[in-house]
């Protein structure tokens, strides 16, 4: 079917008169014009080839049999071809009142009989072209209804004289009006309420500062909340008064949506919520503005889980972010305002708690009036942080270590109190974590000696500075050397003799332990077998693992290739682990484990009863040794409570058919106390500190059998010796 929109190289005119000569008249007039003509002689044939042909107008008798020409244009009118298409009424040049009719009829235009012929064209192409105007100008207005549609704009005009609101359909689409409602003000209706004096308040001052305006607010749709953006001209007459606005309104809600968004991931960490660092630090500097503007004081805390590197090795990274989240949520609930701040202004910034990375946290505490609110905030966050945590039914442990610094004592920039805080964070972990300590200015040394310590440590893997020294492990009763513990030494060619308690630390948090603890598994093993070889007893070697060694998966791989390098027999060879890996209870875990014992490589738990303790552990896992920790052994003749405990243990390992043997022994006391409860093997000063390599025959062959104690050239030299050794390597 045609339609008005069909293009024709020339304009159809239909003419419709029962009279065959007016038709004839018509065409002849109407092609010499240029139009194209079809004819129906009565009103049935008019409309039933209306629709067929589509004519660009029609011309049209009044008076004709059957259906006249007032139904005929009536029925056009009804039809969707032929609602705009014009029509020209023909009547007698007296008959007022069918010119009325015709009108009503939906007549566009008439002409009155007898029709002058010579202006007949020339009135057919003026209706064409009135008609074309009015047919661009409802393209027009569809198109930008359709464009205000796509955009979620609405355009509206308000009278302010009358008060009238005339607005685009969009208008009512977006704020979920009737548009046929002719009462009510469709801008001002739906806004929230808490807006309504804000949107009111802006639209009097564009008509008071008669300028462009534009702002966001919100409005209320039922249960929905919506965002629009609304921009406002002041329209003035002749004399520069306001007389109208005009504006428009979009949506802008999805938008809103997609910058908060954005937002979060710039400025929030998406595994806690918390404000991460840009966003903490923007914050600090806001509040640091505040502080030397109203002279008061402002405290950073710089977080620091202990031992989570060993919940990640050892449960898992999805157990250790969820346990990150309960501590986000703890120390939420720890920083509360009310608890550290002296007062509560308006426009002092709020206390803040972000997550910088890792289990890293910091914490922003402003307007303080006394340095014992800070305390009281930092011992709340350790008593919090070190309760529990149940994590799929594994209980876990761990605490924080918080280092602080004060503004304007410590620093006055931002980076700089982050940075100090920071180091008096590594200094309550080096004075025996889960505590806090402030910053003093012998910690920027520190720190740049940390750093100096990790670049050494780096080289010291390459150019080969590390080396093995071997501990006795002693029959309690025989006196008889039935074992020899590997301990890693590092004599730095820049810093000297290293400490193990400053390296091994360091090295389990830069992931080189694992490196460390291969090398020296290689290299003790190999000794072991050259002593073997060279007649020496077949006694135990005892060799540290690292948890990380089990998160890798490499363990079982390395021990074989190890023990296959050096010939040494598997079931000379014991690892010591810490409770830490045995925690995650993993089938990994286990599995490792099972294929070690089935080499016939013995297991020791090392350090028993300084972390995760439990029977659970003893009883599940293949093992055959159960070591007691220095910090039970130093007291046992003084305190009754570390004897209990220490004699306790040792019946509970028997009762598992594990071996025991007491770490830290220092003097005959102790040993006499450990013989008489049934300690199977000691290891510490009073037989031996650790040695190099070169003393350990030596020693070997000097130890007077059934005594239990070294001769008196092996006795330990206080000032050449470390005090402890760290649990790995």
């Amino acid at each position: 079917m045609l339609t008005r929109k069909t293009k024709r190289n020339t304009p159809l005119v239909m003419v419709v008169d029962d009279d065959e000569a007016v038709r004839l008249l018509a065409r002849e007039t109407l092609e010499q014009s240029g139009f194209s003509v079809c004819e129906a002689e009565t009103g049935e044939k008019a409309l039933e080839s209306f629709d067929g042909c589509a004519p660009d107008i029609v011309l049209l008798d009044v008076v004709m049999p059957g259906i006249d020409g007032f139904s005929v244009c009536s029925t056009i009118r009804r039809t969707t071809a032929g609602r705009d298409t014009p029509v020209l009424m023909m009547t007698g040049l007296d008959d007022l009142e069918s010119i009325d009719s015709a009108y009503e009829a939906g007549a566009t235009d008439f002409i009155t009989k007898p029709i002058n012929w010579h202006v007949l064209g020339y009135r057919v192409s003026y209706m064409l072209r009135a008609s074309g105007a009015l047919e661009q100008l409802r393209e027009s207005r569809a198109g930008l209804a359709h464009a205000q549609s796509l955009a979620h704009i609405g355009s509206w005009e308000w009278d302010l004289g009358t008060g009238e609101i005339r607005c685009s359909e969009e208008v009512y689409s977006i704020c979920c009006l009737d548009g046929g409602r002719g009462d009510g003000n469709p801008i001002l209706e739906p806004v929230h309420h808490l807006d309504r004096t804000f949107v009111q308040n802006s639209i009097d001052d564009a008509i008071a500062r008669r300028a462009p305006l534009s702002f966001d607010y919100r409005i209320h749709l039922g249960n929905q909340e919506r965002t629009l953006h609304a921009e406002l001209v002041t329209v003035l007459d002749e004399a520069g008064d306001p007389v109208c606005l005009t504006g428009t309104i979009q949506d802008i809600t999805e938008r809103k949506h997609a910058e908060e968004q954005i937002r979060l991931l710039a400025y929030y960490d998406a595994l806690t919520g918390l404000p991460n660092r840009r966003f903490f630090l923007q914050q600090l500097e806001q509040a640091l503005v505040f502080a030397n503007r109203n002279d008061r004081m402002l405290a950073v805390l710089f977080l620091d889980l202990d031992r989570f590197k060993l919940v990640n090795d050892t449960l898992g990274h999805g157990m250790g972010d969820r346990l990150l989240q309960d501590v986000a949520d703890r120390l939420l609930r720890c920083v509360r305002r009310s608890d550290c701040l002296a007062r509560a202004e308006d426009d002092c910034p709020p206390s803040l708690v972000s997550r910088l990375g890792g289990d890293e946290f910091t914490i922003m505490l402003s307007d303080i009036e006394h340095f014992q609110d800070v305390a009281k905030v930092a011992r709340r966050i350790l008593e919090a942080v070190s309760v529990p945590y149940s994590l799929d039914g594994q209980e876990v442990f761990v605490s924080t270590s918080i280092g602080i610094s004060l503004y304007p004592f410590d620093a006055s920039t931002a980076s700089d109190l982050i940075r100090n805080a920071d180091g008096a964070m590594y200094q309550a972990k080096e004075q025996g974590r889960n505590g806090y300590q402030i910053y003093d200015e012998s910690m920027n040394a520190k720190a740049l000696e940390r750093i100096i310590l990790e670049s050494q440590l780096h080289k010291a893997l390459k150019d080969e500075e590390f080396t093995v020294f071997y501990q006795p492990q002693v029959c309690s009763r025989s006196g008889e050397v039935v074992g020899i513990e590997a301990l890693v030494r590092w004599n730095s060619k820049e810093l000297g003799m290293v400490e193990p308690a400053r390296f091994l630390p360091l090295a389990e948090e830069i992931g080189l332990v694992i490196q460390i603890d291969q090398w020296v598994m290689r290299q003790a093993c190999r000794q072991h077998k050259l002593w073997l070889d060279a007649g020496f007893p077949r006694i135990t070697l005892a060799v540290n693992i690292s948890g990380q060694q089990f998160m890798k998966n490499e363990l079982l791989e390395t021990v074989t290739t190890i023990l296959g390098a050096s010939g040494l027999d598997p079931g000379l060879l014991e690892l010591e682990l810490t409770e830490g890996v045995l925690m995650a209870h993993t089938e990994r875990t286990i599995k490792t484990l099972q294929a070690l014992k089935g080499m016939g490589v013995r297991l020791a738990i090392d350090d028993f009863g300084t972390g995760f303790s439990s029977l659970s552990y003893l009883k599940r896992f293949p093992l055959d040794v159960l070591k007691i920790d220095r910090t039970f052994i130093k007291d046992i003749t003084t305190d009754p409570d570390d004897a209990a405990i220490t004699v306790a243990t040792i019946e509970m390992a028997h009762t598992l058919k594990l071996q025991v043997i007491a770490e830290g022994v220092e003097t005959r006391a102790q040993l006499d106390f450990l013989s008489r409860n049934g300690c199977d093997l000691y290891q510490g000063y009073l037989y031996s500190r650790p040695v190099p390599p070169e003393e350990i025959p030596a020693l070997l062959a000097a130890t007077p059998a059934g005594t239990g104690s070294p001769p008196a050239d092996h006795l330990p030299a206080p000032e050449a010796v470390f005090p402890s050794d760290p649990p790995t390597a």
